[in-house]
C-alpha cells in the first residue's frame, strides 16, 4: 500500500527506475517506449548528457536563490533566449514552476494591467469550450474541460465561452473551411459584444488544443481573426502554449505558423523537457511598462520562481534544440509520423480523424466512421487503450470526453524530438495492436 495519493486511488503505477533516450524502465525490468513524452513534456528524451551536466554545474554553484533577494545567470540568459525567439513585442519573462502556474500568472498579469490602466471594470475572461488551461482555480475556471471542472464549479469565476475550432466535428456538410472559420469569429465577436467589451480582460486559447481535444489545429485564418477582434475591442489575447509550444509543433511557438503574436503567452512542458519543473509567461513589453510606471511591482509570486537549477536545465534543453537542428527534425519527423498514421489508420473503421502539427499528433476513435458516432462513454475505450499500450511497452496519452467532456475518445502522441523513423514505425505498430485489442475488449 503506497502512502502517495496516486492519480488512481485503486491502482499504484509501475515504479520507474531508469530512463534513457526514448525508453523508460520499471522495477520489474519492463521497458516502455515513451511515445507521449510523459504528458508532451520530454522533448529531448531521457538522460541527455548535456542537460545533466548543466544541472550538475549549477547545483555546484548556486542550487537555490530566492528572487526577492537575487537573480541568477541561468535565469537571465534563459529569459534573453526566450525573448529573442518570441513573437514580436514579447520581451518580458516571468518564470514559474509549471503550466498551471504559468496560466494563473498570465491571468493575474492581465488583470493587474487593466487595473493600472484605469480599466478596473474589466473583470472577465472569454475562453473556449473543450479547452484545458491548468488545474489551479483560476486556470481551471478559464478552461473548458468539463469533467475536471465539475466538482469545483462553485469555486470558479464565471467565464463566457465560445465554440472551439474543431473542424472534424463542427464544420457542416457543404460548409467551406472559410465559412466555418468566419462563423467561429462571428460567435466570438457576438460574445464580446453581449458580455460588454469594456468588461473583458482577455481571450484565452490553446493554438493547438492539447489533452482535452487531442492535437486539434486551428483552421487557416482563425487566429488572425482572433487577433483582429482583440485589437478592435482592446482586449488581450492570451495564448496557452504550455503543451504545443517550445518546438513541439515544429516552430518554437505554435502561433508562428499562424503569423500571429499574442499579448501574453504561457509555456512550460517542453521548456526544460522534464528535467526540472519550470514554466514561463512571456508578455508584451508595453504591459509590463505600465506596471513599471504605476505600482512598480507585479503583485504575484511563488517560492520557487526562477529556480536556478530549473533555469539551467531549461537553458541547456533549448541550446541542444538549436544546436542539433531539432525544430527542423520535428517538422520532418512530424510529416513521417502523419504518413505512418495515415497508412495504418487511414481506412480503419474506428478511426475518424488523424490530426496535429509536428510531433503533436492524435487519432480520434469512433464507433461508426460514416456517422462519426463516438463509443459509449461507459465503455471507457481510452482507458482500455492505455492499458493495452502499456502491456505492449508503449506509453501514449489517451483521453475521453473529446467531444463535450463526456463523449468521444482520442489518443495523443507526442514523442521526443530525437525520435527516429524506426522509433515512429514501432510506435505506430504497437499503437495499432493496442487499439484493436482495446476495441475488442470493450
Amino acid at each position: 500500500m503506497s502512502n502517495i495519493i496516486h492519480r488512481n486511488l485503486h491502482h499504484t503505477p509501475p515504479r520507474a527506475v531508469g530512463a534513457h533516450g526514448m525508453l523508460v524502465r520499471d522495477s520489474e525490468g519492463r521497458t516502455y517506449i515513451d511515445a507521449s513524452g510523459g504528458a508532451a513534456v520530454s522533448s529531448l528524451g531521457h538522460g541527455h548528457p548535456d542537460v545533466l551536466a548543466a544541472m550538475h554545474r549549477q547545483i555546484d554553484r548556486v542550487a537555490y536563490a530566492h528572487t526577492a533577494f537575487f537573480t541568477t545567470e541561468p535565469a537571465e540568459e534563459l529569459a534573453e533566449r526566450l525573448v529573442a525567439r518570441a513573437p514580436a513585442g514579447l520581451n518580458q519573462v516571468y518564470f514559474v514552476s509549471g503550466g498551471s502556474e504559468a496560466m494563473e500568472t498570465a491571468l493575474k498579469l492581465a488583470r493587474q494591467y487593466c487595473v493600472e490602466t484605469g480599466e478596473a471594470r474589466r473583470t472577465l475572461f472569454i475562453a473556449r469550450r473543450q479547452s484545458y488551461h491548468g488545474n489551479t482555480l483560476g486556470a481551471l475556471a478559464v478552461g473548458g474541460n468539463e469533467w475536471r471542472r465539475r466538482d469545483f464549479a462553485p469555486l470558479l469565476m464565471a467565464v463566457p465561452r465560445v465554440a472551439p475550432c474543431y473542424e472534424y466535428r463542427d464544420r457542416g456538410e457543404g460548409q467551406s473551411v472559410e465559412q466555418y472559420t468566419v462563423g467561429l469569429l462571428r460567435e466570438l465577436e457576438t460574445t464580446i459584444l453581449e458580455t460588454g467589451p469594456e468588461r473583458v480582460i482577455g481571450f484565452c486559447a490553446e493554438p493547438v488544443v492539447g489533452a482535452t481535444g487531442g492535437a486539434i489545429p486551428p483552421t487557416p485564418g482563425y487566429f488572425a481573426g482572433v487577433r483582429a477582434l482583440c485589437d478592435k475591442y482592446k482586449i488581450l489575447f492570451i495564448a496557452d502554449e504550455v503543451m504545443c509550444g517550445m518546438g513541439r509543433t515544429g516552430t518554437m511557438f505554435a502561433l508562428e505558423q499562424d503569423c500571429v503574436a499574442p499579448d501574453i503567452v504561457a509555456v512550460a512542458k517542453g521548456l526544460a523537457g522534464g528535467y526540472q519543473p519550470i514554466g514561463a509567461v512571456i508578455a508584451r513589453g508595453s504591459l509590463v511598462d505600465q506596471l513599471r510606471r504605476g505600482s512598480g511591482s507585479f503583485q504575484h509570486g511563488h517560492t520557487y520562481v526562477g529556480h536556478p537549477v530549473a533555469a539551467a536545465a531549461a537553458l541547456a534543453v533549448q541550446q541542444v534544440i538549436e544546436r542539433d537542428g531539432l525544430l527542423e527534425a520535428v517538422t520532418a519527423r512530424g510529416h513521417t509520423l502523419r504518413r505512418m498514421l495515415g497508412d495504418m489508420f487511414g481506412e480503419h473503421p474506428h478511426v475518424g480523424d488523424i490530426r496535429g502539427r509536428g510531433l503533436m499528433m492524435a487519432i480520434e476513435l469512433v464507433d461508426n466512421r460514416a456517422s462519426k458516432a463516438p463509443f459509449a462513454p461507459e465503455r471507457k475505450l481510452h482507458a482500455a487503450i492505455k492499458n493495452q499500450a502499456m502491456a505492449r511497452g508503449l506509453m501514449v496519452y489517451p483521453m475521453g470526453g473529446t467531444i463535450d467532456g463526456l463523449h468521444g475518445d482520442h489518443v495523443l502522441l507526442a514523442p521526443p524530438f530525437i525520435a527516429s523513423s524506426a522509433d515512429l514505425s514501432e510506435i505506430v505498430a504497437r499503437l495499432a495492436e493496442a487499439v484493436d485489442a482495446a476495441i475488442a475488449q470493450v
